[in-house]
């Protein structure tokens, strides 16, 4: 009984609002759905099936509370790719299930093995420039359902120029179609009791309209009929899984990064934290489901989301109705739903487009003021997106997004010196950071800390900045290394060999302290304590800064001991 409460808990308790925004969800699914299918060279109604199973399965155990998971037109283009380099018909149910469940393997042993940590790496700036890039695709993928003119361009962005250069082509009633429906939908969300249902009321009053007045325009059953009955359970064919492995990794790297960003743009309405791996298993669990049963590849669709979100989605339960509601319509009510102009859609989803890009007006402001290596990052994965195919995009962003990390990281390494005071009642005084000096002078104790990650990009600057060591006999660097990785890089031990035996050439100690663990251990087995000498390596405590007062301690006794006075040579 607790765990049932908790279960409950966790789904919500749906809003009314939920029911009006799954209803649009739901209708926008079918159209969108049979389009998308439709242009990648699948059957349309596999299309359609996608925003039955994934959406509802999707809905419930997302992470991510208001993220859809259905059929994109990217998943689409990524997964006709894949059919067709594997030699495979995109239009036989057992091909597409084989890929369907194979891509919800791969999202799930990700989310499991929670490989999620890896978008946390992706930068803001090229996060930004992704969405911002896929809601630009989501506006050029409808430009030919809203204005009767299908834009040519091997790219997105030339695609939108030869659109606006040819106005003159545009089809007059469809245009008119499509700017009725948004001018209805700016009239409805001016009211603020009907702004969650904006959508739906654009939608409906539209296509009663045009169907009143007989308005010569593209119907959903000129892409495909809708068939009334619920999506049966389909096998995937096995003779094609050993073709479609090294695809289904494409296609379910292209759909979590597309639903990686949906998180920071559709925040948790109830004040959870979304978490990357739940949301990786929760798209793996609508993929297995939904591929038997006759759905496409699917992923978090930010456009679907949107829609959810514009028409008043405040739980999960906005979902999880869209899934049911497309049910119902393609049970029973499948020949109402042919009959939605497809200048409806492509109105409307112009309109969530255009309210993703204008959402992101914020952060791609931000990232302008940030730095000018951000501002090129952002404008590079905007620019990849809309030019590149899909999967191409994500690893060009991946890759940005490491290279700013190593170069943030090496820019942030520093050595800072620690200069103790004298205290005025002749105790021990208070430790002051200052500027490391550039050379050690014999007989007296330096004491530096460093805060780094040591990544070996940023250690050449590093070492460098390390005090010269020519005749520094009797003096002791106290090297504090409390921010020092666990497990630091094979680069930095050398560094810290290297200046250890110069030093000691020199009659001088290096002392370590603050050292984890692990690192003491590394430093054993590589022989480096060894050569430190007895107290070299002093471990971390949990006194903050017990480890630096005895380094300094044994420091300043072996100085004494090893000053240049002393007529003995430095032990």
């Amino acid at each position: 009984m607790a765990r049932t409460r908790g279960v409950l808990a966790r789904l919500g308790r749906p809003k009314p609002s939920d029911a009006t925004s799954g209803a649009v969800t739901g209708l926008f699914s079918i159209p969108e759905g049979m389009a998308y299918a439709s242009i990648a060279g699948f059957n349309p109604v596999a299309g359609l099936y996608a925003g039955v199973v994934p959406a509802i399965v999707g809905s419930l155990t997302s992470r991510t509370v208001l993220m859809v998971t259905t059929l994109t037109s990217a998943i689409a283009l990524t997964s006709q790719s894949v059919l067709s380099d594997a030699g495979l018909d995109p239009r036989d149910a057992g091909n597409v299930a084989a890929l369907t469940v194979l891509v919800g393997a791969v999202m799930l042993l990700m989310g499991l093995l929670r490989l999620g940590a890896v978008m946390s790496f992706v930068s803001n700036a090229v996060m930004t420039g992704f969405s911002t890039g896929i809601a630009l695709q989501i506006i050029t993928g409808v430009l030919k359902d809203a204005t009767g003119y299908r834009p040519q361009g091997h790219n997105k962005l030339h695609q939108l120029v030869d659109w606006l250069a040819h106005v003159g082509s545009w089809q007059g009633a469809t245009t008119a179609v499509a700017a009725s429906t948004v001018a209805i939908w700016a009239a409805a969300r001016a009211v603020k009791r009907l702004e969650p249902a904006a959508l739906l009321i654009a939608m409906v009053l539209t296509s009663v309209g045009a169907a009143v007045l007989a308005t010569d325009v593209e119907l959903v059953r000129d892409i495909a009929a809708i068939p009334s009955a619920l999506p049966a359970f389909t096998a995937p064919d096995p003779s094609a899984v050993p073709h479609l492995i090294g695809g289904a990794f494409s296609v379910a790297l292209v759909a979590l990064a597309q639903a990686a960003g949906i998180a920071p743009s559709m925040p948790n309405p109830d004040g959870t934290r979304s978490d990357v791996n739940g949301d990786f298993r929760s798209q793996g669990y609508a993929n297995l489901s939904g591929g038997l049963f006759q759905a496409m590849p699917s992923g978090g669709s930010l456009s679907r989301t949107g829609v959810a979100v514009s028409a008043g989605a405040r739980t999960r339960w906005a979902g999880v109705v869209s899934g049911v509601f497309l049910a119902l319509v393609v049970l029973v009510a499948g020949s109402l739903a042919e009959r939605i102009p497809m200048p409806v859609i492509g109105g409307l989803i112009l309109v969530v487009g255009g309210e993703l890009i204008w959402g992101k007006r914020h952060d791609v402001l931000l990232v302008l003021r940030t730095s000018r290596t951000s501002s090129a990052a952002m404008l590079l994965t905007f620019l990849a997106t809309t030019q590149l195919p899909l999967q191409q995009a994500v690893v060009l962003g991946a890759v940005l997004s490491l290279l700013l990390y190593c170069a943030q990281a090496a820019r942030q390494a520093k050595l800072v010196a620690l200069h103790r005071t004298p205290h005025p009642s002749g105790g021990p005084g208070r430790w002051e950071t200052a500027e490391p000096p550039t050379a050690l002078a014999p007989g007296t104790v330096t004491v530096l800390d460093y805060a780094g990650s040591s990544f070996f990009a940023e250690l050449p600057r590093i070492e460098n900045r390390l005090p010269a060591v020519d005749g520094a006999r009797g003096a002791v660097l106290v090297l504090a290394l409390r921010a020092l990785p666990d497990v630091p890089s094979s680069a930095m031990l050398k560094v810290l060999d290297r200046y250890a035996a110069r030093l000691h050439d020199q009659g001088g100690r290096l002392i370590l302290c603050g050292v984890q663990p692990t690192l003491a251990r590394l430093l054993e087995r590589s022989g480096i304590a060894a050569r430190l000498g007895p107290g070299g390596v002093v471990p971390a405590t949990s006194r903050l800064l017990g480890p630096l007062e005895t380094a300094f301690a044994e420091a300043e006794r072996w100085a004494t001991d090893n000053s240049p006075e002393q007529p003995h040579p430095p032990r």
